[in-house]
């Protein structure tokens, strides 16, 4: 497809000729920078007089173990879960893949396999704790005395009715058995070391795969106040696993978790930042707008084409050629039922808001390589697409079918699983 990008590590050798061009060369570097196998090496800490087990859950674990077994110097042993299609070539540490976004089978046995990895640990051993975006759904444990199939109803509702990722996650950490910090009591006496590859608005390491390893303070009262917020039915189970004091999740400053340490290697400030040096490389003003945007992914469309605009007419808050650039993960309420994610969703949005505006181009793609659950990143856009469209852009848009739109253009950027995980990457690129 016209938008297909090369694997996001290999260099480019020719500059940029085009807009196209342009932007997915800015996508490229921005993915590089959120590299694991590149960025996590000055992060590691030294080996311990006892065992290193490693543990990780997460779109990037995979490639994450590849960078500690690549320049750990002593003996490791361990488990990381992936998404399927998203693992490694690892030699010491053992890669399973499993469900996302709902959990399955797999998920729930590589969080059992897990505990029972770090049973029996001393003070003289070191657990790594590699934690990406996704491990929220790839390591999933009901909390005792709630079933799989209560905890994944649960999960569909919030995901169909649009919660933002906080929101989410808050829930899951409550239902958990790993989750909110459980997973570090098991590792107790060990010392437990996290590095986290962020995919969270304001990098905050205890939000990223609902903090297996972390504390994040929130109370099960928090977990009910989103349920209510959202009017999801709450089976019995849920109810009671909520009411019960047994089972709520440490807090910060549990005696138990001191000394532990948390470390972030990847933000989406660092891809953002990358691809700022790239555009200004290529003779553009960058911008960056934020590097944790959040809410409906066709509102935020409405605010980049005011800026857009702003740019185009007024030259501000720069002058043209100019990109901005955004970062953080957008939200789509599902009305329809088309296929897309929330950066097709966004770019489609665009294009009805600029109609057809000269000069205007944009690229909106998930880092992890895969937008919602098809098989893009997400897509270009042109100030030519809906002229060149066949089908109706408001028609595809009301059925959240966005993805039909670019893929009838021709206009998917296709990568792959990239392996790394630093959530939404947008590029809006305004022409002298």
């Amino acid at each position: 497809m016209a938008g297909t990008l090369p694997t996001p590590r290999e260099p480019r050798v020719n500059p940029p000729r085009t807009p196209r061009e342009l932007l997915l060369h800015l996508f490229q570097q921005a993915v590089a920078a959120a590299d694991p196998l590149a960025v996590i090496a000055p992060h590691l800490p030294a080996p311990p007089r006892g065992r290193t087990i490693v543990i990780g859950a997460g779109k990037a674990s995979a490639r994450m173990a590849e960078g500690v077994e690549r320049v750990w110097p002593g003996p490791l042993e361990g488990l990381v879960v992936t998404r399927y299609g998203h693992g490694g070539a690892t030699r010491r540490i053992e890669v399973v893949e499993a469900g996302h976004p709902v959990p399955d089978e797999a998920s729930e046995l590589a969080a059992q396999r897990m505990l029972a990895l770090v049973q029996g640990l001393t003070p003289d051993d070191l657990v790594l704790s590699l934690m990406s975006g996704g491990g929220s759904a790839l390591l999933s444990l009901p909390a005792p005395g709630l079933s799989s199939a209560d905890k994944r109803a649960i999960h569909r509702q919030l995901l169909r009715c649009g919660a933002p990722i906080g929101a989410l996650n808050t829930v899951r950490r409550h239902l958990s058995a790993v989750k909110g910090g459980r997973l570090a009591l098991a590792c107790h006496p060990a010392r437990v070391v996290t590095l986290v590859v962020s995919d969270v608005p304001d990098d905050n390491p205890a939000v990223v795969a609902s903090g297996p390893t972390i504390p994040d303070g929130s109370t099960p009262a928090d977990a009910r106040a989103v349920l209510e917020r959202y009017a999801i039915r709450v089976p019995s189970a849920v109810q009671q696993v909520l009411d019960d004091p047994a089972l709520a999740a440490p807090q910060p400053g549990d005696p138990r978790l001191a000394g532990n340490e948390v470390r972030l290697i990847a933000t989406a400030q660092d891809a953002l930042e990358a691809a700022a040096a790239a555009a200004r490389a290529c003779g553009c003003t960058a911008v960056i707008l934020s590097s944790s945007m959040e809410g409906e992914a066709r509102e935020v469309a409405q605010v980049h084409a005011a800026i857009a605009r702003q740019v185009a007419r007024h030259r501000q808050p720069a002058a043209p050629p100019a990109v901005l650039l955004s970062g953080g993960e957008t939200s789509v309420t599902l009305r329809g039922n088309g296929r897309g994610g929330r950066n097709t969703e966004f770019l489609l949005a665009l294009a009805l808001a600029l109609r057809g505006m000269p000069a205007v181009h944009a690229l909106a793609c998930d880092t992890d390589g895969i937008d919602g659950s098809e098989d893009n990143a997400g897509a270009l856009l042109g100030p030519d697409s809906l002229a060149r469209a066949r089908l109706d852009p408001r028609d595809l848009l009301a059925n959240n079918d966005s993805y039909s739109f670019f893929e009838d253009l021709g206009e998917l950027v296709i990568t792959g699983p990239t392996r790394t995980n630093v959530n939404d990457f947008r590029a809006v690129y305004i022409a002298a």
